[in-house]
């Protein structure tokens, strides 16, 4: 069996069990206020890749650790990874339409109840490490992840992006934001499954690097796929990044040089991550990553 035969095994096996821990951890339906839980469940159970959580997983596996000791872990990232999709997509951000090939939140239930409807996640996210993990994991998976998510990681990336519109940016100062805004959650994912998974210090390290490289490999390919991909094949509007002027390395450096960076940085995660364990899986997804269509 090949390598890419493995990932993609590992994920098919691990992305259902994610599906039903994430309908564990959401309010029931019925539950008031509804239309808030209706949006919520609209946005979380709308398909998508479950990247986040599969890299929370990895994390795990490459330390040998057990991974259904990291499922709450991996709940937690994409409930946290959705309220960010949801309130990048509001009108006063990236103002998009579409999202995993359906209506964006706010297009469906208003701009108000989907600001509050990610509200209602990001607060989830943490409730949940909080309740399913054991209090020294909880407690230091909730820091790596408030971390990232916060001011010096994903949100602070978000301020970088709406603040480059328009502008011609260094290659260096675009990586930056790429860290930032996607690469920080990767590098957190990674981290949190190693907490999990009983990780010694310096495996955590190498996980974080790990996380920030496949992180932005992970950025470049969505940048050149926004460039030559469909809404249909995307789930998401085209070009857009584009009309709206947005620093991104293809634009910068077109998408030859753009494809040989994230080459490059995916080389860099599968070098650093022959130091773990069981290094195997997060390889083979270091190259999937830059297969991907969508």
């Amino acid at each position: 069996m090949t390598e890419q035969e493995d990932i993609r095994r590992f994920i098919e096996r691990l992305r259902p069990q994610v599906e039903r821990e994430l309908e564990c951890c959401l309010p029931p339906a019925e539950a008031e206020p509804a239309r808030l839980h209706a949006a919520m469940r609209y946005a979380v159970c709308g398909g998508g890749k479950r990247l986040r959580p599969i890299c929370v997983l990895l994390g795990a596996a490459a330390v040998r650790g057990p991974l259904e000791a990291a499922l709450p872990a991996a709940c937690a990232v994409e409930l946290l990874h959705t309220y960010s999709l949801i309130h990048d997509d509001l009108p006063c951000m990236d103002d998009d339409d579409l999202r995993r090939g359906r209506p964006t939140v706010h297009r469906v239930y208003g701009e108000a109840l989907a600001l509050l409807a990610g509200d209602g996640l990001l607060t989830l996210a943490f409730e949940v490490l909080a309740a399913r993990l054991a209090p020294p994991q909880a407690a230091r998976a909730a820091a790596v992840l408030g971390r990232a998510a916060g001011s010096l990681g994903m949100v602070g990336g978000q301020v970088l992006d709406l603040a480059a519109e328009g502008r011609r940016l260094a290659e260096e100062e675009i990586l930056l934001l790429d860290r930032k805004k996607t690469a920080a959650l990767f590098s957190a994912s990674f981290q949190m499954g190693g907490i999990c998974g009983g990780a010694e210090e310096r495996q955590l390290e190498v996980l974080g690097r790990i996380g920030a490289d496949l992180g932005t490999t992970f950025q470049i390919v969505d940048d050149l796929l926004d460039l030559r991909g469909t809404p249909e094949e995307l789930g998401k509007a085209a070009q857009k990044d584009r009309e709206r002027g947005k620093a991104t390395l293809p634009d910068l450096l077109g998408e030859a040089e753009a494809a040989a960076r994230a080459r490059s940085l995916s080389e860099a995660a599968c070098d650093v991550s022959r130091g773990l364990p069981a290094p195997d899986l997060i390889v083979a997804l270091a190259r999937l990553m830059l297969q991907r269509s969508r």
